[in-house]
């Protein structure tokens, strides 16, 4: 089982103004890795906070993997992912970039993504977008890779080269 986080960067969201459907559609993904969700929480546009969020989640709950999902923009409160590199340890950026490379088959707009993704201990972290539709195509992408790099992060899997 891979031990999961969610966490929703979204104003609305946080005040109930907006029920989170990208956090939902994480949901149903996430079960094709056998993954269980353990933490979710919808968090304001405040880099404190998600910052926070993020090392509770790493830390104290020793997640596997942490997805957010929203504030990847270039909006002034677009901010996880300022959030993410200031509580990061290393930058894993083939994953973020595998999002880009296959969100630019569909828009254009998808290279104004600031998402990233790296590791804080033995927890990988991955902003996501924050459209449910646009998740779903970044987390499919990425999804088959996931667990074996969940594996060596835990000390669980050597080598990636294949015989």
């Amino acid at each position: 089982m891979i031990k999961i986080g969610i966490i929703t960067a979204s104003d609305k969201g946080s005040k109930g103004e907006r029920v989170d459907q990208s956090g939902a559609v994480i949901r149903e993904i996430v079960e094709q890795i056998n993954g269980e969700v353990i933490l979710y929480e919808i968090l304001p546009d405040e880099q404190e906070a998600i910052a926070k969020a993020l090392i509770r989640f790493a830390d104290q709950e020793q997640l596997d993997l942490i997805l957010t999902t929203g504030g990847t923009g270039l909006g002034p409160r677009d901010v996880t992912p300022d959030a993410t590199l200031q509580v990061i340890d290393k930058v894993v950026p083939g994953i973020a970039e595998v999002m880009r490379m296959e969100s630019l088959k569909k828009t254009n707009r998808a290279m104004l993504s600031r998402a990233v993704a790296g590791i804080r201990k033995k927890s990988l972290i991955i902003n996501l977008p924050g459209s449910p539709k646009a998740v779903r195509e970044c987390l499919e992408v990425v999804l088959p890779a996931l667990p074996h790099g969940i594996e060596i992060l835990k000390g669980e899997a050597g080598e990636c080269a294949r015989e």
